[in-house]
């Protein structure tokens, strides 16, 4: 028996089975390289849910990581820390936004934006303005304020969600303009879906979005979860579209691996949560802070954020070749950045396609239904996704129309 079918048998035993994974138990990594408890080595063009920017093992993030869990790993938001405070000055720079909030999760953020929005017009008298605009097929988070906003049915299916909020069709701004009103307290959208299946927004909706928020005396929110820290080749989503939030979310790539997760607000907002009225006992811990530091040095030094936008070029290129080879299984590719999707045609399940891969040797993740996802960390060269693309092509070629 092979380790990992030990190690699969235990965890089927003693696991929560709210997960599907592939019977593959990981052990190590390095660069875009995940290595298995038998040996075997994995291109990694998942980076854990575009987690993992900077890759597995990354000298100066490793260096970071070790150095400060030996110096100090967590004190509470009772008392000020260190790298808390550094970590806030850098991503306000970065940002053009005020103030920072940090969590543990890019739902922990969400759900954060969904308590400023209200807290925020509670504060100015105006309580009746709580409703909240969101999209169909958005991903926000799994918490009951998140959940609420998540735009997929199947995500609230026997939770139910919090009430005022109104779920509309992503690029129809006929059906904002309509749904605005004086009890809209914001609107929330990802400048690309990532769950929702790589879906970028429709070129000037996000823009309208804020036109139509400032003059409806609304707020708007973006989720930067899955799009920040540089993965659309710019340090944020927002601004590839040339727009201005009001507050953001972060988590995934900002940590590296490490939990974290971030509310950046602008300074009109700094008031909005006075003390007491929203916390986070890990939020802003010294060693997560450490390490989105890292994440930001190395994305700068290495020129990682305008490299992200020239290989998603590249990476783009590549699946549309695959789409076109192959159009009776695939339906075209479409991204930005390093997220990028190669959609299927309806009849075809991304899901049933992941494990073919993974004998391959090459690990991607679905969004959606019909949609292969490619999230690499930003470390990855050309030649790995050429190697990922191949792959992709093998197996596609074999599926019957």
């Amino acid at each position: 028996m092979s380790k990992n079918t030990e190690l699969v048998e235990i965890a089927q035993k003693h696991l929560y089975a709210n997960y599907k994974p592939a019977a593959v138990v990981f052990r190590s990594g390095h660069g875009c390289t995940l290595v298995d408890v038998d040996g075997k080595e994995y291109l990694d063009l998942a980076a854990g849910v575009a987690v993992c920017a900077v890759g597995h093992a990354h000298p100066d993030y490793v260096a970071a990581v070790s150095t400060q869990v030996a110096r100090l790993g967590h004190v509470s938001n009772y008392f000020w820390n260190e790298e808390n405070i550094l970590l806030a000055k850098r991503l306000t720079e970065l940002s053009g936004l005020a103030r920072a909030f940090f969590c543990n999760s890019g739902a922990e953020a969400n759900e954060a934006l969904f308590k400023l929005a209200r807290r925020h017009f509670y504060a100015k008298g105006d309580a009746a303005r709580k409703r909240i605009i969101a999209f169909d097929n958005a991903f926000h988070g799994r918490t009951m304020g998140a959940l609420s906003m998540t735009g997929t049915p199947k995500y609230r299916e026997g939770f139910g969600g919090l009430d005022a909020v109104t779920h509309l069709p992503y690029g129809d701004l006929g059906a904002v303009e309509k749904a605005l009103g004086p009890d809209v307290a914001a609107i929330i959208v990802e400048i690309v879906q990532g769950e929702g299946g790589v879906l970028p927004a429709p070129a000037g909706f996000v823009k309208a979005l804020r036109e139509l928020a400032t003059r409806n005396g609304t707020l708007l929110l973006v989720d930067e979860v899955q799009t920040g820290i540089g993965r659309l080749g710019e340090w944020f989503g927002y601004q590839t579209v040339g727009i201005e939030p009001d507050a953001i979310s972060l988590a995934k790539g900002l940590g590296g691996g490490l939990p974290i997760g971030a509310m950046l607000t602008s300074e009109a907002l700094g008031s909005a949560l006075p003390p007491g009225t929203h916390g986070s006992t890990y939020g802003g811990n010294p060693l997560a802070c450490a390490a989105a530091s890292a994440v930001l040095t190395i994305l700068a030094k290495e020129n990682l954020v305008a490299g992200a936008r020239t290989k998603g070029e590249y990476l783009q290129n590549a699946l549309n070749a695959v789409a076109r080879d192959h159009a009776k299984v695939c339906d075209g590719a479409r991204g930005s950045g390093l997220l990028q999707g190669l959609v299927l045609k309806p009849g075809f399940v991304a899901r049933d396609i992941l494990g073919k891969l993974v004998e391959k040797g090459v690990l991607l993740t679905a969004a959606g239904e019909r949609v292969l996802r490619f999230t690499p960390p930003l470390v990855v060269t050309e030649a790995e996704l050429a190697r990922g693309v191949q792959a992709v092509r093998e197996v596609v070629s074999t599926l019957a129309a």
